[in-house]
């Protein structure tokens, strides 16, 4: 069940498909080179595997505990927190002028898939501080700024996301927690939250608790929704920490998978309320939580390829050492390992190439997350930041589905032994069925896609991202290799059916809304499809021009096969997909209630 990170293929897709050169040119970039990807990657690299791997069972057997109102983690992550925090990897994407190092989103997502790979559990401890720092950034006042960054991007502090209530789930019109204003300008913050990750915990000295409830006399539904920064201890005006704040974890869940992760009820204002303080304006909070979100949603996606990665290793390990039946080709004499099985050698294929796929998918949507925030020219940084939010939905949404897929995969590889804990491979399974839940349902990241993102602008982003294929299918066509002509073939059949699909969205989203949304997860799935296997036809691209110099030949050729593969296997379902959204919305509208 040792992990361990797949270096080469985060830096082939960092150096030629996200176009690490080109973001050292941008401004404040200079410094994030390929050297320097490379240092840092090797680096967390030996952390992750050496320090974060080997708690990850220990977590799932002997969880997070929660007694009169203290939670106690699991043994050994307090000492691994302050590992993680002494050697600066909070900050690693985060604005030096707060201490931290300042690196693009380009290096610091493949940092995260090693960190989630690792230990899930543990990394959704920084992955929710980083959504509240990157929220502050964005809304929070200069004074809240200079009380809360600092010790935030160092991980002194922890941050939380503090949405859901019992009666509202992902419907934050329903939301009921109360912000009464005080003279002094902070407010009193009542009510309840549940399903807040790492809400309470000792690993740290403090936790910022980003909170959205109501000013007394808002506006109802969405509109009337603000944020506040709510700490778990008051902080004094030289900094130092005072009273404990009236907010208080009152239980945590006893959940399915990511068991180490604390999973709390928090109750806010049994004693008078909880001081809290107002982020940006009143009644624009959930616009300011979507920032929070949005960074949140894409971590999540990475979190599904680092789990596919962990299945994907820990089964090919299995596979290798299993002994069972001779090869249908009679290759051996006896029995062998299960891994010359054709059968064994598709599951593990798919796993692969779905892992492999996503992950190239999530190097290039960060590097259009760093051209957005870092280009000069406004005109680039508007394409780039367009490009980026259309990819965030299928990144979390796709990405956290093909993990179920690959995780399912890996238990049927080791046969019986996958249904045994003690193979590790149940775990992972468990754990990755969260991914397609929290931070927005699949069916919500689908219906942002339709709405927001195809036919808000009648499908002229994705339509442009066509023709950014197109020009890849060519690339293909004109290299000419057995393998880039059905790479080509394959990607052309997929670039039709996903045009396709987005002018029915663009045309149906608005006149017929029930059709056009009945196919939202079925449109989701084919465009990360489509997206992810665009990235691999690029990569068959680049590996052959490597094998031409004799580059790593090994694993270029395995580029290449992996490539084929999902060209074969994976991209083939783009098309049914295509069908069962165009000609087959009818058939889930016209069913009456009744027949349920």
């Amino acid at each position: 069940m040792s992990y361990a990170a797949p270096l080469k293929d985060m830096l082939f897709n960092i150096k030629y498909l996200a176009g690490i050169d080109q973001i050292q040119q941008l401004p404040g970039m200079q410094d994030a080179g390929l050297d320097t990807t490379q240092a840092v990657l090797e680096e967390a690299a030996k952390f992750n595997e050496g320090v974060l791997s080997p708690l990850n069972w220990a977590g799932d057997q002997n969880p997070t505990s929660w007694k009169d109102g203290v939670v106690t983690a699991t043994p050994g992550f307090k000492e691994a927190f302050q590992q993680f925090t002494e050697a600066g990897w909070q900050g690693l994407q985060h604005p030096v002028a707060y201490g931290g190092q300042g690196l693009p989103k380009t290096i610091g997502a493949s940092v995260g898939e090693m960190q989630n790979a690792a230990n899930m559990s543990f990394a959704l401890l920084p992955l929710l501080t980083d959504g509240a720092i990157e929220a502050l950034l964005t809304a929070g006042s200069p004074e809240l700024n200079a009380v809360y960054l600092e010790k935030l991007v160092s991980g002194q502090w922890t941050g939380t996301m503090d949405l859901t209530e019992p009666q509202a789930g992902s419907d934050l019109a329903a939301v009921r927690t109360r912000a009464e204003p005080q003279p002094d300008g902070t407010y009193k913050i009542a009510g309840t939250k549940i399903f807040i990750t790492w809400g309470e915990h000792e690993l740290a000295e403090n936790i910022i608790h980003l909170v959205l409830a109501r000013v007394n006399g808002a506006p109802a539904g969405v509109k009337g929704i603000s944020l506040f920064v709510v700490p778990k201890f008051m902080v004094n005006a030289d900094g130092t920490l005072g009273a404990r704040n009236d907010v208080h974890c009152v239980s945590i869940e006893h959940k399915l998978g990511i068991k180490a992760s604390p999973t709390c009820v928090l109750q806010y204002g049994d004693n008078g309320g909880a001081a809290g303080y107002l982020v940006g304006e009143e009644n624009r909070g959930l616009e300011y939580m979507f920032i929070m979100m949005n960074a949140a949603r894409y971590g999540v996606g990475v979190q599904g390829i680092a789990i596919a990665e962990r299945a994907y290793q820990t089964a090919v390990q299995f596979a290798k050492d299993r002994i069972q039946s001779r090869p249908v080709d009679g290759s051996l004499p006896a029995a062998g390992p299960i891994i010359h099985h054709p059968d064994v050698k598709r599951m593990l294929m798919t796993m692969r190439a779905y892992t492999e796929g996503c992950r190239a998918l999530s190097s290039v949507a960060a590097a259009a997350y760093d051209v957005a925030h870092h280009s000069p020219d406004a005109e680039v940084a508007e394409q780039n930041e367009t490009i980026y939010e259309f990819m965030v939905p299928l990144i979390k949404g796709f990405s956290t589905e093909m993990s179920q897929e690959v995780t399912s995969l890996g238990v049927q590889v080791h046969g019986g032994m996958g249904f045994i804990e003690e193979t590790g491979c149940a775990q992972y399974y468990r754990d990755s069925k969260i991914l397609t839940i929290y931070e927005g349902t699949t069916a919500i990241q689908a219906n942002d896609l339709v709405g927001r993102k195809t036919a808000r602008d009648g499908g002229q982003t994705a339509k442009a991202l066509a023709l950014q294929v197109e020009t890849t299918e060519a690339a293909l066509t004109a290299l000419a290799t057995p393998d880039a002509l059905a790479m080509a073939k394959r990607l052309a059949a997929a670039r039709l059916a996903f045009v396709d699909v987005v002018n029915f969205m663009a045309a149906n989203a608005k006149s017929n809304p029930n059709d056009a949304y009945a196919g939202s997860v079925p449109y989701l799935m084919l465009a990360g499809n489509f997206m992810a296997g665009w990235q691999m036809g690029r990569a068959l691209l680049v590996a052959h021009e490597a094998l031409q110099r004799g580059e790593d030949t090994a694993f270029m050729q395995a580029k290449i096969t992996t490539a084929r593969f999902y060209a074969d296997h994976i991209l083939t379902k783009v098309p049914g997909l295509r069908d069962s959204i165009v000609d087959g919305a009818g058939s889930v509208t016209a069913l009456a209630l009744d027949a349920f």
